[in-house]
């Protein structure tokens, strides 16, 4: 089955189609007066919801979901709960200096171990393995430039899980011959992102939040007394609104000052057949841990829980259109393909079982936010670069410490409620995209030019 061929709201990627039947739960069709109401029924939103409920028993808290519990970003992505912040740490560096670089690290650390903390405490069944994550080279200026970036790593101390490997000791994990040095990271894992939030789902509902599938927020209105949220079956009046919808976020009804936040950019991925024990033998890769490479326009891979591999990335799309309009690319697809089987070439006859894809949220700033809209009645969430899984379970507790008014660790984290440069322009937003992409292809194919076809 295909992306092309199944375009129902349950199946847009393996993962969705992966998890069999789902039961959406009934559209919002009543008025409701509630204390806090979230847009967007992913990652963020339905951790922000359970932590304020958490906080706040006799709270009465919302979730309104334009599609079904699973429909974005958080039941397509490939499941890798890593450190990952913004672009590369050079950038990160040069953008926002030593100090904020160091905090940011330290944030996404916690929010690692915060997503581990909450699946096992609360038994979430969504597949999580805790394997680590291998960064690979495949040529030598990938290699010397990956080592800079390890002494960075080394020079701000923020290495402890880190372990440097030359090409020799990474062709022993990995049975490839395009593999160069690498970072072994031990302090990641991952997980089925469609099985993750529809168990956070389950876990805000034991909590008393009511989640309303198939509603789509028609109108945010801001008025003195309180923030109205409308929709096609009903009105949420609501003291405080969280706007959860990343990628999605440009096509929702105001508030002002919203459009502009971010952009999506559309990213591909592929999944094999489930391999052969004699196949994993001939491919190495023992210890089933992810891994991406060192490209600009990387690649990131992860297995199954029945041994498949999941490979995406390559090339990201731009469009000028809305997120919830798909965009395949099957000459995206086909590279992926390609490329899974150029570095392992064991797999030349290994089917493609499935292909999809999805936007992520990008903002000018190459970093992650969390901003008030207006005024602290209204928080926006966004810009995640498509490293989210981590990031957005532990940004939920963030954003309900803003909800409750506490000054915390969290809600003093440097992202929240910044300054950020706007997207003022749709068509300077999308050709810019396009222009960087361009660049960073070209860098790409000079770091690879000598490579073998």
């Amino acid at each position: 089955m295909t992306f092309e061929r199944d375009l129902r709201l349950e199946h847009r990627s393996f993962w969705q189609h992966e998890h069999g039947p789902y039961s959406a739960n009934p559209p919002l069709s009543e008025n409701l007066d509630v204390d806090i109401a979230v847009i967007g029924g992913g990652f963020t939103g339905l951790n922000t919801a359970w932590q304020f409920k958490q906080d706040n028993p006799n709270a009465r808290v919302v979730v309104l979901e334009a599609a079904v519990i699973g429909f974005g970003a958080s039941g397509r992505n490939a499941g890798f709960s890593t450190k990952l912040f913004g672009l590369e740490p050079e950038l990160v560096l040069l953008r926002w200096g030593k100090q904020k670089m160091i905090d940011a690290h330290r944030y996404l650390q916690l929010a690692v171990a915060h997503t581990r903390q909450l699946i096992q405490t609360h038994a979430l069944d969504c597949d999580y393995r805790h394997t680590g994550l291998m960064r690979i080279s495949y040529s030598p200026q990938q290699s010397v430039r990956m080592g800079k970036t390890y002494q960075l790593f080394q020079q701000l101390g923020l290495d402890g899980d880190m372990h440097w490997q030359e090409q020799a000791q990474v062709r022993q994990q990995f049975n490839s011959p395009r593999f160069g040095a690498g970072i072994h990271e031990s302090d990641t894992g991952y997980l089925n992102p469609c099985k993750q939030v529809r168990a956070l789902k389950a876990l805000a509902e034991s909590a008393g939040v009511e989640v309303y599938e198939m509603t789509a927020v028609t109108q945010v209105e801001r008025t003195a007394a309180a923030i109205l949220v409308h929709t096609l079956g009903g009105r949420i009046k609501a003291d405080k609104v969280v706007l959860a919808t990343n990628a999605y976020s440009r096509e929702l009804p105001g508030p002002d000052g919203l459009r502009e936040r971010q952009y999506p950019l559309w990213t591909y991925q592929v999944v094999t057949e489930p391999l052969s024990d004699e196949q994993w033998q001939e491919i190495g890769w023992r210890q089933r841990e992810a891994f991406g490479d060192n490209r600009q326009m990387l690649h990131y891979f992860r297995p199954t829980t029945d041994g498949r591999i999941v490979m995406g990335g390559g090339d990201v799309l731009p469009q000028k259109g809305l997120a919830r309009e798909e965009t395949p690319s099957p000459a995206t697809w086909q590279h992926c393909e390609a490329h899974l089987k150029w570095i392992y070439p064991q797999l030349a006859n290994t089917r493609i079982d499935y292909r999809w894809g999805g936007p992520v949220s990008v903002n000018l700033d190459m970093v992650p936010e969390i901003s008030f809209i207006g005024d602290e009645r209204i928080i926006y969430s966004g810009g995640c670069f498509g490293h989210g899984v981590a990031l957005t379970h532990l940004n939920g507790r963030t954003i309900a410490d803003l909800l409750n008014g506490r000054k915390t660790e969290l809600s003093e984290f440097w992202i929240v409620n910044r300054k950020s440069l706007p997207m003022n322009s749709d068509t300077l937003s999308f050709w810019g995209g396009k222009a960087a992409r361009q660049a960073l292809k070209a860098w790409d194919w000079w770091e690879e030019r000598r490579l073998e076809a």
